[in-house]
């Protein structure tokens, strides 16, 4: 990734970081989802000390595992946004289902949007390829991003699969050296 200065700041966007796909004994719970939650911390937190953007999508669907009312559907403590931090809530899989969002980043210009979260194989797929077809740049970091268990194959082959995918519509990259390359940005 060539950042410079002059370059614009990269958006930093938390998909999906809600209590639900952490909760034991759900059907889509994340089984790698603490070391994801970790790594999202990690990036969180870089974001937040050198005062760059922070968007927070939270899906809002109303299928029954996706209760509005239910308390899992909340933000995971460490993760929830902070004044001054964009949230958009989202409907379907795509956080372009928001006329918020979509309206959002329709009106910036030039600015690339770092993923990282939940539902990679939901929101973070249909979102980098809605946003591909609409010209918006997407970086989806490989290892601060989880999908739930599939009930058919292998998990760490279900994610690689989707994770293939994702390539063709957003450049994939890794938490080291997001957080390496992004020092020249912060002195």
């Amino acid at each position: 990734m060539p950042v410079s200065v002059h370059d614009d700041p990269l958006i930093l966007v938390c998909a999906d970081l809600q209590v639900e796909y952490l909760t034991p004994g759900r059907r889509h719970v994340i089984l790698d989802g603490d070391a994801t939650t970790l790594r999202c911390l990690e990036l969180l937190t870089l974001w937040r000390s050198n005062l760059w953007p922070v968007m927070h999508l939270k899906r809002i669907a109303q299928a029954a595992w996706f209760n509005p009312s239910s308390r899992l559907t909340d933000w995971i403590a460490e993760t929830r946004p902070r004044p001054g931090e964009m949230t958009f809530e989202h409907p379907l899989p795509s956080a372009y289902s928001s006329s918020r969002f979509a309206d959002y980043m329709s009106s910036i210009r030039n600015v690339g949007c770092v993923v990282t979260g939940f539902s990679l194989d939901e929101t973070i797929l249909a979102t980098a390829v809605e946003g591909f077809h609409r010209s918006h740049r997407y970086q989806v970091v490989v290892d601060a991003v989880a999908c739930r268990q599939p009930g058919t194959i292998e998990a760490a082959a279900y994610k690689q699969s989707v994770v293939n995918v994702i390539a063709n519509f957003a450049k994939l990259q890794s938490s080291a050296e997001l957080i390496r390359t992004s020092g020249a940005v912060a002195v």
